[in-house]
């Protein structure tokens, strides 16, 4: 019999005794010459060749049948692979532990890792042996799903029981899941722990723990692990020295960058085309574009051919710089190099017409989209969706929005965000409130970040109330109210002058484990400065500057206007009163 238990919410299958099953006998000729799977082209095909193949009697050898699994999960025909098996099973044929690794693999491919871990009854059923890529496979998909604690527990579970002895990529594949959810310090943790072991850390490990502390920006931790891999006499790789590039990028730090680019050289291992990008791009976001494009052709004069990653972010920092002739000259460019645009070229382009408010040039883009073969994605559609928003056009904006209903991707999220941000800005308060009750009723398609739109396009538009009524039942729905949320919901008091309801707020938000930023402060001090509540704002202020906070532009303008028209406020303010007279 099957017995499934559940530890740590994990659900784990053991087999009792055996089950008789008849099957039916394979070809003891392991060639697959006779059987075409160069034909295989779609799904369609592949479902035809197995037809053909369990209609053979004896039957293909199973690895016939296991390289037709591989070639239907590699089109993508997760569901297929599982119907496939099942008629399988029905048919009495045998199956081995590589059929049953695709099925896993499937279901964990569309988000049921559940469901794959399920099929290790199966395993013990026909006594196939597990093995660490099954167990790899189910790990890597409670990752996909998010299940963080469910990848660890089964992790420790086979570590712990010695179910499978975990390898290289075993652990690889835990440390990368945590890492790329922040759980950097738990990462290295498995490093050490795979020091003690009889499977020790190789170049794969190492570069997935400095990684992690470069996207950290802990660069210090990530060169120790660096001289540490060195000491140990394992040579780092053009990975290591791109994760370590593009941590200094983030930085600004270009000469720790051109050290590290001459220590690769010296090393003999040349740039590639991600690495030079990592730099480009490390540049634009600083807004050094003309750097990024002299980096650029450095690398076709040293023979590395810029790829289509290289062009988009080139232009893309153009466009941020409102420069869209350079844009547009280097889009000309990649085409002339053979290199035709992709959706997010057009995007990068759209968005920058867009910021520009050149609506009309943005919509000759949208339709050179189609006539270049390629379909717009629903980051297009919200783009332009807010750039139409943004210069007015309301109408046009509507009949988009119902364009992209009928042909388009369907809208996300942000594209509800973006609806509703344009019709609150316009003042069209009903329209937006019944999209908000529309979209409220699917909880799928809400998240906090919603509802912050909502209530600040209330409290914009001077319905306060139902603004706080929205904001007092989020708790209740099972959100939690963000620095944001509570930030726009003080704003929205002092904009009315109700300043004991933005103090009751603010102190609310602090015992919920919710901490005021800097935003949060301004705000405060910008309502007490409009309405000359110079007493309560010093008082703000002096709490603001004891948590290391300072005043932005909008504050600083605000305070300006106010010693112009009354100097003598000055007196009142003991910090800038001090400062004055240094």
């Amino acid at each position: 019999m099957m017995r499934i238990s559940v530890r740590n919410g994990i659900p784990f299958t053991s087999f009792f005794g055996s089950v008789p099953t008849i099957i039916r006998p394979y070809s003891s000729n392991h060639s697959n010459k006779s059987i075409d799977f160069e034909n295989v082209k779609c799904l369609n095909d592949a479902i035809t060749l197995f037809h053909q193949m369990v209609r053979r009697n004896p039957l293909p050898h199973v690895v016939s049948f296991s390289k037709l699994f591989k070639t239907t999960l590699n089109m993508k025909h997760y569901s297929d692979v599982i119907s496939l098996f099942q008629e399988m099973r029905i048919l009495g044929i045998p199956i081995d532990g590589y059929i049953l690794c695709s099925v896993i693999n499937s279901y964990c491919l569309m988000h049921r890792a559940d469901y794959g871990f399920s099929v290790l009854s199966i395993y013990l059923k026909n006594g196939i042996p597990f093995n660490d890529v099954t167990f790899t496979t189910l790990i890597r998909g409670f990752f996909a799903e998010n299940k963080v604690k469910d990848a660890v527990e089964l992790f420790k579970k086979l570590a712990r029981e010695k179910i499978c002895e975990p390898n290289e990529v075993m652990y690889g594949t835990v440390m990368n899941g945590l890492s790329k959810r922040g759980h950097t310090e738990k990462t290295l943790s498995l490093l050490r722990l795979m020091e003690q072991g009889n499977t020790k850390p190789n170049i794969v490990i190492y570069n997935i723990a400095i990684d992690a502390f470069c996207k950290d920006g802990n660069l210090d931790a990530a060169i120790n692990l660096l001289d540490e891999m060195k000491r140990k006499g394992i040579p780092p790789s053009i990975v290591t020295y791109g994760s370590l590039i593009d941590g200094f990028c983030k930085l600004g730090h270009w000469e720790k960058v051109k050290t590290f680019f001459s220590e690769m050289v010296n090393l003999n291992i040349y740039p590639n085309v991600h690495t030079f990008s990592i730099v480009i791009d490390g540049l634009c976001k600083e807004g050094k574009v003309k750097d990024a494009e002299e980096v650029m052709n450095h690398m076709i004069e040293k023979g590395v051919d810029p790829d289509i990653i290289t062009y988009n972010t080139i232009m893309n920092g153009y466009c941020l710089c409102g420069q869209l002739d350079r844009a547009r000259r280097i889009f000309g460019i990649m085409i002339d190099k053979c290199i035709e645009p992709d959706i997010i070229s057009y995007n990068i382009l759209i968005n920058g017409h867009c910021k520009k408010k050149k609506l009309t040039e943005a919509m000759q883009l949208f339709q050179e989209i189609s006539q270049k073969g390629l379909k717009p994605d629903v980051v297009t559609y919200n783009i332009l969706l807010q750039g139409l928003f943004e210069v007015g056009r309301i109408g046009f904006a509507k009949k988009f929005f119902d364009e992209m209903l009928s042909t388009g991707p369907l809208p996300n999220l942000s594209t509800h965000n973006t609806l509703l941000n344009g019709y609150f800005k316009h003042g069209i308060v009903e329209e937006a409130m019944s999209l908000f009750n529309k979209l409220e009723r699917k909880t799928e398609d809400t998240d906090i970040a919603f509802y912050n739109v909502v209530i600040n396009g209330l409290c914009k538009n001077g319905k306060l109330d139902e603004a706080h009524t929205i904001f007092q039942k989020l708790s209740f729905i099972g959100l939690l109210p963000s620095v944001r949320t509570y930030t726009i919901m003080i704003n929205g008091f002092c904009l009315e002058g109700l300043f004991d309801e933005a103090k009751d707020v603010l102190r609310k938000m602090e015992a919920n484990g919710c901490f005021p930023d800097n935003v949060t402060y301004n705000v405060i001090v910008q309502g007490f400065l409009r309405c000359s509540k110079i007493s309560e704002m010093t008082t703000f202020m002096k709490e603001m500057t004891g948590r290391g906070f300072s005043f932005d532009a909008t504050t600083a303008e605000l305070l300006v206007n106010v010693l112009r028209e009354n100097p003598s406020v000055l007196d009142m303010i003991p910090e800038l009163h001090s400062k004055n007279k240094k």
